[in-house]
Protein backbone atom coordinates (compact mmCIF):
# COMPACT_ATOMS: atom_id res chain seq x y z
CA UNK A 1 0.00 0.00 0.00
CA UNK A 2 2.87 2.17 0.71
CA UNK A 3 4.66 2.04 -2.71
CA UNK A 4 1.15 3.07 -4.19
CA UNK A 5 0.75 6.39 -2.50
CA UNK A 6 1.77 9.26 -4.20
CA UNK A 7 1.37 12.44 -3.42
CA UNK A 8 3.98 14.71 -5.13
CA UNK A 9 4.97 14.43 -8.76
CA UNK A 10 7.03 16.94 -11.30
CA UNK A 11 6.07 17.00 -14.63
CA UNK A 12 6.72 18.69 -17.97
CA UNK A 13 3.54 20.68 -19.16
CA UNK A 14 3.45 21.75 -22.74
CA UNK A 15 0.49 22.93 -24.67
CA UNK A 16 0.06 22.71 -28.68
CA UNK A 17 1.16 25.36 -30.76
CA UNK A 18 -1.63 27.19 -33.17
CA UNK A 19 -2.66 26.30 -36.30
CA UNK A 20 -1.66 28.86 -39.01
CA UNK A 21 -4.14 31.09 -40.81
CA UNK A 22 -4.65 30.42 -44.80
CA UNK A 23 -3.80 33.33 -47.03
CA UNK A 24 -5.44 30.95 -49.71
CA UNK A 25 -7.53 33.38 -52.35
CA UNK A 26 -10.54 32.08 -54.44
CA UNK A 27 -9.88 30.93 -57.70
CA UNK A 28 -12.71 29.17 -59.66
CA UNK A 29 -13.36 28.48 -62.69
CA UNK A 30 -15.66 31.09 -62.82
CA UNK A 31 -13.72 33.78 -61.02
CA UNK A 32 -10.27 33.62 -61.70
CA UNK A 33 -9.14 36.53 -59.41
CA UNK A 34 -11.74 35.83 -56.44
CA UNK A 35 -11.35 37.59 -52.87
CA UNK A 36 -9.40 36.04 -49.76
CA UNK A 37 -11.20 33.08 -48.38
CA UNK A 38 -8.32 31.88 -45.86
CA UNK A 39 -9.64 30.31 -42.95
CA UNK A 40 -7.97 30.81 -39.32
CA UNK A 41 -6.35 28.22 -37.86
CA UNK A 42 -7.17 26.22 -34.77
CA UNK A 43 -6.81 26.31 -31.32
CA UNK A 44 -3.86 24.09 -30.11
CA UNK A 45 -4.72 21.78 -26.92
CA UNK A 46 -4.48 23.03 -23.41
CA UNK A 47 -3.26 20.92 -20.36
CA UNK A 48 -5.87 20.24 -17.81
CA UNK A 49 -6.41 18.73 -14.60
CA UNK A 50 -9.71 17.87 -13.66
CA UNK A 51 -10.77 16.64 -10.01
CA UNK A 52 -11.75 12.79 -9.79
CA UNK A 53 -13.38 11.74 -6.45
CA UNK A 54 -12.59 8.31 -7.40
CA UNK A 55 -8.88 8.89 -7.28
CA UNK A 56 -6.67 9.66 -3.98
CA UNK A 57 -2.91 9.16 -5.09
CA UNK A 58 -1.26 10.59 -7.99
CA UNK A 59 0.02 7.00 -8.70
CA UNK A 60 -0.78 7.33 -12.32
CA UNK A 61 1.19 10.24 -12.88
CA UNK A 62 4.33 9.02 -10.83
CA UNK A 63 6.06 7.68 -14.52
CA UNK A 64 4.75 10.39 -16.42
CA UNK A 65 7.31 13.09 -17.14
CA UNK A 66 5.75 14.92 -20.24
CA UNK A 67 1.78 16.16 -20.71
CA UNK A 68 1.69 17.24 -24.45
CA UNK A 69 -0.86 18.17 -26.34
CA UNK A 70 -1.33 18.41 -29.73
CA UNK A 71 -1.38 21.39 -32.46
CA UNK A 72 -3.86 22.78 -34.02
CA UNK A 73 -4.65 22.26 -36.96
CA UNK A 74 -4.33 25.09 -40.21
CA UNK A 75 -7.16 26.95 -42.01
CA UNK A 76 -8.08 26.04 -45.47
CA UNK A 77 -9.56 27.28 -48.19
CA UNK A 78 -13.13 28.62 -48.55
CA UNK A 79 -12.91 29.93 -44.89
CA UNK A 80 -12.13 26.57 -43.07
CA UNK A 81 -11.67 26.48 -39.76
CA UNK A 82 -7.95 24.60 -38.74
CA UNK A 83 -9.23 21.86 -36.60
CA UNK A 84 -8.45 22.65 -32.67
CA UNK A 85 -5.67 20.60 -31.01
CA UNK A 86 -7.22 17.70 -29.03
CA UNK A 87 -6.14 19.00 -24.89
CA UNK A 88 -4.81 16.52 -22.58
CA UNK A 89 -6.69 16.15 -19.84
CA UNK A 90 -5.68 14.67 -16.27
CA UNK A 91 -7.69 13.02 -13.44
CA UNK A 92 -6.79 14.01 -10.14
CA UNK A 93 -7.94 13.66 -6.44
CA UNK A 94 -9.65 16.20 -5.01
CA UNK A 95 -6.98 18.11 -2.97
CA UNK A 96 -4.49 18.47 -5.56
CA UNK A 97 -2.31 21.37 -5.45
CA UNK A 98 -0.75 22.21 -8.53
CA UNK A 99 2.24 24.75 -8.66
CA UNK A 100 4.95 26.19 -11.34
CA UNK A 101 8.28 24.46 -10.32
CA UNK A 102 10.21 28.15 -11.34
CA UNK A 103 8.21 30.50 -9.88
CA UNK A 104 6.80 28.70 -6.74
CA UNK A 105 3.36 30.21 -7.79
CA UNK A 106 0.34 28.02 -7.50
CA UNK A 107 -2.02 27.44 -10.97
CA UNK A 108 -5.01 25.78 -8.93
CA UNK A 109 -6.64 23.86 -6.46
CA UNK A 110 -8.74 21.02 -7.12
CA UNK A 111 -10.96 20.47 -4.62
CA UNK A 112 -14.24 19.42 -6.26
CA UNK A 113 -14.90 16.86 -8.58
CA UNK A 114 -15.29 17.16 -12.24
CA UNK A 115 -13.64 20.75 -11.27
CA UNK A 116 -11.57 21.68 -14.18
CA UNK A 117 -8.15 23.73 -14.49
CA UNK A 118 -6.01 24.66 -17.59
CA UNK A 119 -2.20 24.45 -16.46
CA UNK A 120 -1.36 25.40 -19.87
CA UNK A 121 -2.93 27.37 -22.32
CA UNK A 122 -3.01 26.04 -26.00
CA UNK A 123 -1.90 29.02 -28.69
CA UNK A 124 -4.14 30.59 -30.22
CA UNK A 125 -4.76 29.97 -33.99
CA UNK A 126 -3.30 32.11 -36.80
CA UNK A 127 -6.48 34.66 -38.54
CA UNK A 128 -6.96 33.82 -42.12
CA UNK A 129 -6.23 36.49 -44.94
CA UNK A 130 -9.84 36.74 -44.96
CA UNK A 131 -9.75 38.90 -41.83
CA UNK A 132 -7.08 41.50 -43.34
CA UNK A 133 -9.08 42.61 -46.66
CA UNK A 134 -10.05 46.15 -46.90
CA UNK A 135 -11.05 48.73 -49.31
CA UNK A 136 -7.43 49.37 -49.85
CA UNK A 137 -5.96 45.61 -50.03
CA UNK A 138 -9.16 43.81 -51.54
CA UNK A 139 -6.56 40.38 -52.07
CA UNK A 140 -4.11 40.69 -48.84
CA UNK A 141 -1.49 37.71 -49.38
CA UNK A 142 -0.79 37.05 -45.99
CA UNK A 143 -1.70 35.52 -42.59
CA UNK A 144 -1.08 35.15 -39.01
CA UNK A 145 0.52 32.25 -37.45
CA UNK A 146 -0.72 30.43 -34.97
CA UNK A 147 0.96 30.82 -31.44
CA UNK A 148 3.17 29.28 -29.91
CA UNK A 149 2.45 26.72 -27.31
CA UNK A 150 3.86 27.24 -23.58
CA UNK A 151 6.12 24.35 -21.67
CA UNK A 152 6.73 24.70 -18.17
CA UNK A 153 7.52 22.33 -15.36
CA UNK A 154 4.81 22.04 -12.95
CA UNK A 155 5.01 20.46 -9.30
CA UNK A 156 1.30 18.40 -8.38
CA UNK A 157 1.10 17.76 -5.15
CA UNK A 158 -1.81 16.08 -2.89
CA UNK A 159 -3.11 17.66 0.38
CA UNK A 160 -5.70 15.01 1.39
CA UNK A 161 -9.23 16.55 2.16
CA UNK A 162 -10.74 15.16 5.86
CA UNK A 163 -12.88 16.50 8.09
CA UNK A 164 -10.60 16.00 11.55
CA UNK A 165 -6.76 15.03 11.24
CA UNK A 166 -5.05 12.69 13.64
CA UNK A 167 -2.15 14.21 15.00
CA UNK A 168 0.15 12.42 17.28
CA UNK A 169 3.79 10.97 17.98
CA UNK A 170 4.29 7.33 16.82
CA UNK A 171 2.32 4.30 18.25
CA UNK A 172 -0.23 6.58 19.54
CA UNK A 173 -2.98 4.68 18.59
CA UNK A 174 -4.10 6.99 15.65
CA UNK A 175 -4.59 3.64 13.06
CA UNK A 176 -6.03 1.84 16.06
CA UNK A 177 -8.83 4.74 16.30
CA UNK A 178 -9.34 4.51 12.84
CA UNK A 179 -9.27 0.87 12.31
CA UNK A 180 -12.35 1.21 15.03
CA UNK A 181 -14.29 3.93 14.56
CA UNK A 182 -14.25 3.62 10.22
CA UNK A 183 -14.15 0.63 7.96
CA UNK A 184 -10.26 1.74 6.83
CA UNK A 185 -7.80 -1.19 7.68
CA UNK A 186 -4.14 0.41 8.18
CA UNK A 187 -1.20 -1.21 9.60
CA UNK A 188 -0.82 -1.58 12.46
CA UNK A 189 1.88 -2.86 14.64
CA UNK A 190 3.37 -2.77 17.87
CA UNK A 191 6.25 -0.42 16.72
CA UNK A 192 7.18 3.09 15.26
CA UNK A 193 6.21 4.38 11.95
CA UNK A 194 3.61 1.59 11.03
CA UNK A 195 2.26 3.86 9.15
CA UNK A 196 3.88 5.23 6.39
CA UNK A 197 1.41 7.15 4.28
CA UNK A 198 -2.08 8.91 5.67
CA UNK A 199 -5.20 7.03 5.76
CA UNK A 200 -8.49 7.89 5.08
CA UNK A 201 -11.97 6.49 6.98
CA UNK A 202 -15.22 7.34 6.75
CA UNK A 203 -16.89 7.19 10.75
CA UNK A 204 -20.33 6.83 10.36
CA UNK A 205 -22.65 9.37 13.27
CA UNK A 206 -25.61 9.47 14.93
CA UNK A 207 -29.02 9.65 12.58
CA UNK A 208 -26.74 8.42 9.07
CA UNK A 209 -24.34 11.12 9.71
CA UNK A 210 -20.66 10.58 8.89
CA UNK A 211 -17.39 12.85 8.45
CA UNK A 212 -14.42 12.04 7.22
CA UNK A 213 -10.81 11.18 9.51
CA UNK A 214 -7.57 11.02 8.34
CA UNK A 215 -4.42 9.09 9.96
CA UNK A 216 -1.61 11.00 9.22
CA UNK A 217 2.05 9.44 9.61
CA UNK A 218 3.34 10.20 13.07
CA UNK A 219 5.23 13.18 13.99
CA UNK A 220 8.50 13.74 15.56
CA UNK A 221 10.13 16.00 17.57
CA UNK A 222 12.05 18.04 14.59
CA UNK A 223 9.92 17.25 11.97
CA UNK A 224 9.42 20.46 10.86
CA UNK A 225 12.69 20.86 9.95
CA UNK A 226 12.69 18.06 8.03
CA UNK A 227 13.33 15.00 10.41
CA UNK A 228 11.68 11.74 10.42
CA UNK A 229 8.42 11.31 8.23
CA UNK A 230 6.35 14.32 9.67
CA UNK A 231 7.96 17.01 6.99
CA UNK A 232 6.70 14.90 4.40
CA UNK A 233 3.26 14.45 5.60
CA UNK A 234 2.68 18.22 6.97
CA UNK A 235 0.92 19.55 4.67
CA UNK A 236 -2.01 16.86 4.80
CA UNK A 237 -3.24 18.53 7.70
CA UNK A 238 -3.48 21.72 6.05
CA UNK A 239 -6.69 20.52 4.79
CA UNK A 240 -8.21 19.51 7.91
CA UNK A 241 -11.16 21.09 9.43
CA UNK A 242 -10.36 20.29 12.65
CA UNK A 243 -7.61 18.31 14.43
CA UNK A 244 -7.60 15.73 17.48
CA UNK A 245 -4.15 15.38 19.00
CA UNK A 246 -3.73 11.87 20.10
CA UNK A 247 -1.53 10.89 23.49
CA UNK A 248 -0.81 7.83 25.05
CA UNK A 249 -1.85 7.49 28.72
CA UNK A 250 1.72 6.09 29.59
CA UNK A 251 3.16 9.17 28.59
CA UNK A 252 6.25 10.57 30.61
CA UNK A 253 4.93 14.20 30.05
CA UNK A 254 1.50 14.63 28.18
CA UNK A 255 1.36 18.68 28.53
CA UNK A 256 5.28 18.52 27.36
CA UNK A 257 4.34 16.13 24.57
CA UNK A 258 1.29 17.79 22.90
CA UNK A 259 3.39 21.19 23.23
CA UNK A 260 6.26 19.42 20.90
CA UNK A 261 3.46 18.91 18.90
CA UNK A 262 1.93 22.29 18.76
CA UNK A 263 5.37 23.50 18.34
CA UNK A 264 5.93 21.47 15.32
CA UNK A 265 2.75 22.57 13.42
CA UNK A 266 3.41 26.10 14.62
CA UNK A 267 6.71 26.00 12.90
CA UNK A 268 5.98 24.19 9.90
CA UNK A 269 2.52 26.77 9.36
CA UNK A 270 1.31 29.04 12.08
CA UNK A 271 -2.62 28.95 10.33
CA UNK A 272 -2.57 25.59 11.58
CA UNK A 273 -3.01 26.59 15.26
CA UNK A 274 -6.00 28.28 13.68
CA UNK A 275 -7.78 25.35 13.15
CA UNK A 276 -10.13 23.54 16.13
CA UNK A 277 -8.60 21.47 18.60
CA UNK A 278 -9.08 17.98 20.79
CA UNK A 279 -7.26 16.32 22.28
CA UNK A 280 -7.41 12.26 23.15
CA UNK A 281 -5.82 10.35 25.75
CA UNK A 282 -5.75 6.72 24.49
CA UNK A 283 -5.22 3.44 25.59
CA UNK A 284 -7.08 3.89 28.86
CA UNK A 285 -8.58 0.60 29.07
CA UNK A 286 -6.11 -0.57 32.40
CA UNK A 287 -7.05 2.83 33.87
CA UNK A 288 -9.72 3.53 36.86
CA UNK A 289 -11.74 6.39 37.79
CA UNK A 290 -9.35 7.79 40.19
CA UNK A 291 -6.10 7.28 38.06
CA UNK A 292 -8.05 9.30 35.48
CA UNK A 293 -8.63 12.06 37.96
CA UNK A 294 -5.72 12.04 39.11
CA UNK A 295 -3.94 12.45 35.30
CA UNK A 296 -6.86 15.72 34.28
CA UNK A 297 -4.04 17.61 36.68
CA UNK A 298 -1.55 17.37 34.14
CA UNK A 299 -3.56 17.68 31.11
CA UNK A 300 -3.38 20.98 28.83
CA UNK A 301 -5.42 23.61 29.85
CA UNK A 302 -6.24 25.14 26.69
CA UNK A 303 -8.08 22.63 24.63
CA UNK A 304 -11.16 20.16 25.47
CA UNK A 305 -10.17 16.68 25.81
CA UNK A 306 -11.11 12.94 26.80
CA UNK A 307 -10.21 9.35 27.66
CA UNK A 308 -10.03 6.99 25.09
CA UNK A 309 -9.47 3.10 24.74
CA UNK A 310 -9.71 1.85 20.91
CA UNK A 311 -9.39 -1.81 22.50
CA UNK A 312 -12.49 -1.38 24.64
CA UNK A 313 -14.60 1.08 23.04
CA UNK A 314 -13.94 3.18 26.14
CA UNK A 315 -15.70 6.87 25.19
CA UNK A 316 -15.26 6.13 21.74
CA UNK A 317 -18.79 7.28 20.94
CA UNK A 318 -18.08 10.66 23.12
CA UNK A 319 -15.39 11.35 21.29
CA UNK A 320 -17.28 11.22 17.91
CA UNK A 321 -19.90 13.49 19.89
CA UNK A 322 -17.04 16.35 20.43
CA UNK A 323 -15.82 16.06 16.95
CA UNK A 324 -19.29 16.20 15.27
CA UNK A 325 -19.90 19.35 17.56
CA UNK A 326 -16.71 20.37 16.90
CA UNK A 327 -17.03 20.20 13.36
CA UNK A 328 -20.90 22.08 13.03
CA UNK A 329 -19.93 24.52 15.31
CA UNK A 330 -18.22 27.90 14.13
CA UNK A 331 -16.61 28.41 17.34
CA UNK A 332 -15.26 24.91 18.12
CA UNK A 333 -16.05 25.77 21.97
CA UNK A 334 -18.70 23.99 24.08
CA UNK A 335 -19.37 23.74 27.97
CA UNK A 336 -21.12 20.35 27.59
CA UNK A 337 -17.50 18.64 28.20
Amino acid sequence: MASNFVDYVKVCCRSGKGGAGSAHLLRTKGDAKGGPDGGDGGRGGHVILRGNKQYWTLLHLKYTKHLIAEAGGNGGENRLHGKNGKDVIVDVPLGTVCRDFESGETDCEIIEDGQTAIIAKGGRGGLGNDHFKSPTNRTPRYAQPGEDGVESWKIIELKILADVGLVGFPNAGKSTLLSVVSAAKPEIADYPFTTLVPNLGMVAYRDDKSFVMADIPGIIEGASEGKGLGYRFLRHIERNSALLFMIPCDSNDIRKEYEILESELANYNPELLDKDRLLAITKCDMMDEEMIGQMKEHLPQNIRSVFISSVTGMNIQKLKDMIWETLNDSNGISDKY
